[in-house]
């Protein structure tokens, strides 16, 4: 299932059918935005999977790209997480 890379709301989208306007039903955010995508990457370069598409700047603002696709990457399981960053805290914490 599709997720928000912002929230990680899980999106209900049928056809991968998302325009330039959408926005998360949660957070508001662009979802026609490369972190929405299943072809970001930031491991790659231009942070892209896909050779021929023109990258924005701004990863997470709407744009117009033909090689979009919603993607899975932001669905995310928010408890582990929110466990993980609080071990981090707890780790580095000043006592």
């Amino acid at each position: 299932m599709a997720g928000c890379a912002h929230c990680g709301a899980a999106l209900t989208v049928v056809g991968n059918q998302v325009g330039r306007r959408d926005t998360c039903p949660v957070c508001s955010e662009d979802l026609h935005s490369c972190r929405n995508c299943r072809h970001h990457d930031a491991t790659v370069a231009k942070q892209c999977k896909e050779p021929f598409a023109e990258v924005p700047a701004d990863k997470d603002e709407a744009n117009f790209c033909e090689f979009f696709q919603l993607g899975e990457g932001g669905h995310t399981d928010r408890a582990a997480r929110d466990a993980l960053f609080a071990a981090a805290e707890a780790l580095f914490k000043k006592g």
